[in-house]
């Protein structure tokens, strides 16, 4: 299962969201991708930041969104057993 965590540069809530998956992938021994969808679209990805840029941050499974804004621990647990 592929773990993407969208973010950008200066957000807060994009800090938090990373510390708690970090802690949930170390739990389950799993690791995660993180993408700054501003640095993305800096490089001529555009799609992330267009697509995602007014909810980060996003959680994506297997590329599709599990969850914005924060991350839902017990049930991205429970995904990831």
């Amino acid at each position: 299962m592929m773990i993407v965590l969208l973010t950008r540069s200066g957000c807060a809530a994009c800090v938090t969201a990373r510390e708690t998956l970090g802690e949930i992938c170390s739990d389950v021994g799993r690791e995660f991708t993180e993408i700054d969808v501003d640095d993305a679209a800096s490089t001529g990805d555009k799609t992330l930041r267009a697509e995602y840029g007014d909810r980060l941050p996003v959680l994506l499974l297997d590329d599709v969104e599990h969850s914005y804004w924060e991350i839902d621990e017990p049930r991205l647990r429970a995904d990831l057993r």
